[in-house]
């Protein structure tokens, strides 16, 4: 790497370039649009898994918790597929969109949600239950007294979702397309710019996408520290 591609992507960074500006402002909509959508499904799932016993309820943690690791390409084929021409949402039109970007993140983190969520409420309902009990609190009743109490550890929660889907590139290309002013984020830009040799522009999505990594990670640090400290 040239000292020059360097200093050209800090001058990038430093002058707002519109370019770099747009795939940033779009990779942003769309990791919050997922993360927003699957926080409001995996929260409230994660504290019921926690809560309630049924039959089935060990496969579907063992299901959740195997999903964690679920290979990005594999998401980004199965929306694809879904999404498709041929496919049962293909009329949709949805394909190589935003729209089908945001669903592809959602399916990645929506099961690190689920079961962070319910290894917390879990944890947290093993302290309160005699209490809640005492009280005559239902179970559907606890689902958000326990969530609400757990606040701060699910905000490092969702933050950890929120950097595995700014950070995801496999699934984006795939039902996205890198389409430049449509569906181009800053991991499929990298890759892009990368293979076309303009590496000041690349570098300088990766130096902003590194700041929003160690972003997150540094708020999600604070608050488990404050959690701590809030517990005693």
């Amino acid at each position: 790497m040239s000292d020059s591609a360097f200093i050209t992507a800090l001058q990038l960074i430093a002058n707002f370039d519109p370019e770099l500006l747009a795939i940033v402002s779009l990779s942003l909509r769309v990791s919050l649009s997922a993360v927003t959508i699957a926080a409001f499904i995996g929260l409230p799932l994660g504290a019921a898994l926690a809560l309630y016993h049924f039959p089935g309820r060990a496969i579907l943690i063992v299901v959740f918790n195997a999903l964690m690791g679920l290979p990005p390409v594999v998401a980004g084929l199965s929306v694809y597929l879904l999404f498709s021409r041929a496919g049962p949402l293909g009329e949709f039109g949805l394909l190589f969109t935003p729209t089908a970007m945001v669903v592809a993140q959602v399916i990645l983190i929506l099961p690190i949600l689920v079961s962070l969520t319910r290894q917390r409420i879990e944890e947290l309902h093993g302290e309160y239950a005699e209490q809640l009990s005492s009280m005559s609190v239902s179970r559907a009743r606890r689902i958000p007294t326990l969530l609400w109490d757990a606040r701060l550890a699910l905000i490092t929660v969702i933050l950890a979702g929120l950097g595995r889907a700014s950070a995801e590139v496999g699934a984006v290309m795939i039902v996205g397309g890198n389409i430049d002013g449509v569906t181009r984020v800053m991991t499929t830009a990298i890759v892009l710019e990368t293979s076309k040799g303009n590496l000041a522009l690349a570098l300088g999505l990766g130096l902003v996408l590194m700041l929003l990594v160690a972003l997150l990670n540094g708020m999600a640090y604070l608050i488990g520290e404050g959690t701590k400290r809030s517990l005693g």
